[in-house]
């Protein structure tokens, strides 16, 4: 019997392994790469020290990256491409590491070792970061590559409880036949939003050219909720005290004091998150205000850069309201990763490797449809040198 063969990858900024989590045992890792200790030593605690490289993504040499990929992951910072960012783009000191991975791959192919597939996945913000310019740049490098590409917008709540829409750039080496069935003339609703297709139309036509709405199966059907993944003894984080609770509750504006009324109401036990905002109110000054989802959805989980950007728990049972920071355990599952994975002790650590990451289910529902690719890319994927 003919042997299976994993179709092969690298992990670029990889931080704590989580794309390799999503790809799992059905892919082979050949090699990690992180500029970051902290999250090196995460990723090594989990995976091994074999495949990881802690070195900055712009000083990597050809003989440092072994084997030929069929896919190589970049996950590059967000810092300055989100909207809360500070607006220097790929030409800030953060986002610019994308141009670390341009070169890494252009090593690779005049090595005659290009990679049949490319992802590049970024916050959703990088669509409008710099007037649309910074994203046409990244469409430019591909395609000066020799790529074929496309681009989704993912929302992690499709398979986890959470809000987490994230921008993925998939792109295939240039041959690729346009008439198969995964790609398509017209984008999918499912994973296109607005902004998307507004960045794909002000594209210039020879990129728009070689673009493809790649056809992604539809995503599961999502039957698990925020209460479903709390502890009710959580590790690393302290219930507040009763006055520090009613804090939040005063804070709150008209509509948020509105749900929480009607989960008072409801009979059951809701769990929902709240974040610190700065707002203005109606006479223009600068309020503090508490911010509050009882859908059974968290917010999107980001990097702890302050107290604003901390999310909060809010457990409503009646008249009865306690509430708590999110544990870092709980974060790691809003992520879709298992208990068994890994965590830093320090609580900061842990929440910043979580909230810097990838949902593991989306990169599993992406690394499914992938695999396909890599399974027909004779001849389907044809090399372009």
């Amino acid at each position: 019997m003919r042997a299976v063969v994993k179709p092969t990858f690298y992990e670029f900024f990889s931080g704590g392994g989580m794309a390799r989590a999503g790809l799992g045992e059905q892919w082979q890792c050949l090699f990690a790469n992180d500029f970051d200790a902290k999250k090196v030593a995460a990723y090594s605690a989990n995976w091994g020290t074999r495949e990881i490289l802690h070195k900055d993504v712009h000083e990597l040499e050809t003989k440092e990256m072994p084997g030929a990929p069929d896919l190589a992951w970049a996950s590059f910072p967000c810092q300055d491409l989100s909207l809360a960012g500070n607006g220097a783009g790929l030409a800030g000191a953060r986002s610019g590491a994308f141009w670390g991975f341009e070169r890494a791959l252009r090593l690779l192919k005049a090595d005659g070792r290009a990679p049949d597939l490319l992802v590049l996945e970024n916050v959703a913000g990088m669509l409008t970061s710099n007037r649309g310019m910074d994203f046409a740049h990244v469409c430019r490098a591909i395609d000066l590559l020799g790529y074929d590409f496309g681009a989704l917008v993912m929302d992690a709540v499709h398979f986890v409880p959470q809000s987490r829409p994230r921008l993925f750039i998939l792109a295939a080496r240039r041959g690729a036949r346009h008439d198969t069935p995964f790609s398509d003339r017209e984008p999918d609703p499912v994973w296109t939003s607005p902004a998307l297709r507004a960045a794909h139309a002000d594209l210039p036509p020879d990129l728009r050219a070689h673009w493809k709405w790649w056809r992604l199966p539809a995503p599961p059907i999502r039957n698990i909720d925020l209460a479903a993944i709390v502890e009710d003894e959580p590790l690393g984080v302290k219930w507040h005290t009763r006055e520090e609770t009613q804090q939040f509750v005063s804070r709150m504006s008209p509509a948020n004091l509105r749900k929480l009324e009607e989960a008072k109401r409801s009979g059951r036990r809701v769990v929902g998150t709240m974040y610190r905002r700065t707002r203005f109110d109606e006479n223009g000054a600068k309020v503090q205000r508490a911010e509050l989802r009882t859908d059974g959805v968290a917010g999107c989980l980001r990097t702890p850069g302050g107290g604003s950007s901390r999310q909060f728990l809010l457990f409503i049972d009646g008249e009865k309201l306690r509430s708590r920071l999110i544990s870092a355990r709980e974060a790691a599952r809003l992520m879709g990763l298992p208990d068994s994975y890994v965590l830093p002790a320090n609580y900061n650590d842990a929440y910043h490797l979580v909230g810097d990451g990838l949902a593991v289910p989306v990169v599993r529902h992406l690394g499914e449809f992938l695999s396909r690719l890599v399974h027909i890319k004779e001849p389907l994927l044809v090399a372009a040198e």
